[in-house]
Parts: structure tokens; C-alpha cells; sequence
């Protein structure tokens, strides 16, 4: 399986805690459009497989057109085999989509909203710059709901600087109340030269303790499991027959393209990566200019991003696919397994090596003692 990802790199505002590639000037929106379709013309060849997935991320994709969007789309379905392609998503802001809008994507193909909500909590909110609020993320699920959608997730963000237990529980709550179909949730990380950790930097803000965090993430597996919801990556939940399939790519090692600044893409032996600037990346698409970086993989970085991506999920990884790796790779991880299992942080389980539940709460030790430096 194969997918493509479409970085839309427009904000109306950035959120306090983002250091993904993204600007507010829309002025250049056009351009960058014709860049996108450039770049998959030029990329056709990339891909060889049919194309399973199409995903729109960003920024806010949302600020797209019909136009802009069947442009896009269109370059694919010429470019590319997307006769078997089983999902389309595109991730919306809860402040910027409308009845008209949905009914637009669904007549583009569009079966899967992901949606960036965060918190059900006002406070929170307003601490990581959002720009809606907690009734109008209900209400846009809700019109998603309204407008045939069945297929929606959303983003829920725990750990943040004065979070409580009990904001979290009814945020977790909330979520399931409006029964989403998927639900992915991260720890905040403080990335630098964002101003949430500008702040902490500034003692202006506090961390959340260790503790909380690990107590967070506790209630988080804890309650989702408890409403049919199947942990099948360590920051994703799904219903039954809801994963994300795009994502899911991701973390089986399968082959996909990434188009647009800052995009990345892996093709089985090397990663690239576009240039991180729209505007470049927008001219060196129009002078015919080489717009992104190549690192060809060593073994052991193949067998590195192999543990890491398929570690985090609930299969684990493969032990007869980790001998394609070689006898000294494979014996080094078993070698290495050995204690985690002894702790019951690891299991061998139908011939796959997987985490256990007590081995996700500490899985980046794990990944750590697994790969090969």
C-alpha cells in the first residue's frame, strides 16, 4: 500500500505549541497550488504501487477551495493509480468549516475528517493560542456528523502547563460523548522557538510533573479502552474497522510521497525531504530547480526506523520480517529484548515481539536499548 501526503502550509494564526512549517500569508495561496500540482507531475515515477491513501494535512488544508482542491486532486488521478485508493482525508479546523463546505468534500470523495480540537477545556485552550472554543469544537463534529461524515477523528493534546486530571478525564469524556470514530492523542512536546516554550524557558509557565503525565497517559489508555475504542498504536485509538489506513502506512513501512514544502517522502531505501520555506520551495519549483534533500539508508538505519515505527504498534514487529535484516541485526535485538521481557515490558506473542501494557508507559527506553547505534 502506498500514499500520498499533501502539505497545505497556511495558518489564519499559529498555535503556541507548533513547530510544524506553516505561515499566514495566504496572498501566495495560488502559487502554491500550481507548485503542489508541479510537484506531482514531476513525482509521478515515484510511486509504483497503486495508491491506497491520499491525505491532506498542514496547516489548515481547510482553507482550501473546491478549486484548489479538485486542481489537486485531479493531478493525482493522472499522475497516479488511484483506481484502488481506499481513503481520503482532510484535516479541518473546528472554527473555519460549514455545512456547504462538508457537502463540497463529500462531492470531491473526501470519507475521512481529522480534526484539530485539542481540548474541550476554554482554558486550555486559550494557553495554546486555538482559535475556537470548546462549544464550537462540539458543534463542528457534530455538523460534520450532520453532514453524513462517519468516519471522523480528532486531536486531543494532554500534559499541557496546568492541566488537571479532571480536565483531562472530561475531555476524554466529551469525545466520547460525541462518538468519534478515532481519536488521537498526544503528550505536548516543547519544541524550541515556540512560545509555549519560550514561556516555560521564562519560568512564566510550569511543566507538568512526570508524574502527572504518566498518570495522564494511564487514564487516557485506560478510559478509551474501557468505550471500545482499540489502543493500535501507542498515541492512536480507533473503533473497530476505523485505524487510519494513511497512518497506518507509516508505521508498516510501507512506500509514500509527500508533496509540498517541507514534505517527506521514503520509498523503501532513501527519505527525502522538501525545502522547509514556501516561498522556495514555490521558486524552485518554477525555475525548474532541485527543491528537496536525499539520505540514502544503511542497513541499520532501515532496521532502526523498522523497530521504532513498528514497535509502537499494538502487533509489534514481525521476528520472521526482522531476519530479512540479517543474522547480526536480528540476534542484536533479540539480545537486547531479553531484558525487557524479563521485566514483562516485552512479549513474544505468535512470533511477534510487542510491548506490553506496562512496557508502553516506558517505550522510548525500550526503542533505546532495540536500535542500533
Amino acid at each position: 500500500m502506498s500514499g500520498i501526503y499533501i502539505h497545505i502550509p497556511f495558518c489564519k494564526s499559529r498555535c503556541a505549541y507548533c513547530d510544524f512549517h506553516s505561515g499566514t500569508d495566504l496572498s501566495i495561496k495560488k502559487e502554491l497550488v500550481d507548485a503542489l500540482c508541479a510537484e506531482i507531475e514531476l513525482r509521478k515515477n515515484y510511486i509504483r504501487q497503486p495508491v491506497k491513501t491520499i491525505y491532506f494535512g498542514g496547516g489548515t488544508p481547510s482553507i482550501l477551495n473546491k478549486e484548489e482542491l479538485s486542481q489537486i486532486l485531479n493531478t493525482i488521478h493522472t499522475s497516479f493509480n488511484t483506481s484502488q485508493c481506499v481513503e481520503m482525508t482532510l484535516e479541518v479546523n473546528p472554527d473555519n468549516i460549514t455545512i456547504e463546505y462538508l457537502k463540497m468534500l463529500q462531492s470531491l470523495q473526501f470519507k475521512r475528517i481529522s480534526m484539530g480540537i485539542q481540548s474541550f477545556n476554554d482554558d486550555e485552550l486559550r494557553l495554546i493560542n486555538r482559535r475556537h472554543s470548546a462549544r464550537k469544537a462540539i458543534e463542528a463534529v457534530k455538523l460534520c456528523q450532520a453532514s453524513g461524515f462517519n468516519n471522523i477523528s480528532i486531536d486531543l493534546i494532554y500534559g499541557l502547563p496546568n492541566q488537571t486530571l479532571e480536565s483531562w478525564q472530561y475531555s476524554l469524556n466529551m469525545a466520547i460523548e460525541l462518538g468519534v470514530q478515532h481519536i488521537s492523542a498526544y503528550h505536548l512536546t516543547y519544541e524550541k522557538g515556540t512560545k509555549i516554550s519560550q514561556l516555560i524557558e521564562k519560568k512564566q509557565l510550569n511543566p507538568v510533573s512526570e508524574d502527572l503525565s504518566v498518570e495522564m497517559f494511564k487514564l487516557l489508555v485506560n478510559t478509551l479502552e474501557a468505550n471500545a475504542f482499540e489502543q493500535y498504536e501507542i498515541s492512536n485509538f480507533a473503533k473497530e474497522n476505523f485505524r487510519s489506513r494513511h497512518n497506518s502506512s507509516y508505521w508498516n513501512n510501507q512506500s509514500y510521497l509527500g508533496i509540498g514544502p517541507s514534505a517527506h517522502s521514503y520509498d523503501l531505501n532513501s527519505r527525502q525531504w522538501n525545502l522547509a520555506s514556501t516561498k522556495q520551495y514555490i521558486s524552485h519549483i518554477q525555475s525548474n530547480r532541485n527543491f528537496f534533500e536525499i539520505e540514502i539508508l544503511t542497513a541499520e538505519e532501515k532496521y532502526n526506523d523498522f523497530i521504532i515505527t513498528r514497535l509502537r504498534t499494538k502487533e509489534g514487529i514481525d521476528l520472521s520480517v526482522l531476519k530479512e535484516f540479517g543474522t547480526k541485526l536480528n540476534d542484536y535485538c533479540l539480545k537486547n529484548a531479553q531484558s525487557g521481557i524479563k521485566q514483562n515490558l516485552l512479549t513474544i506473542e505468535n512470533n511477534h515481539l510487542k510491548l506490553t501494557k506496562e512496557g508502553i508507559f516506558v517505550s522510548d527506553r525500550i526503542f533505546s536499548d532495540l536500535i542500533r547505534v
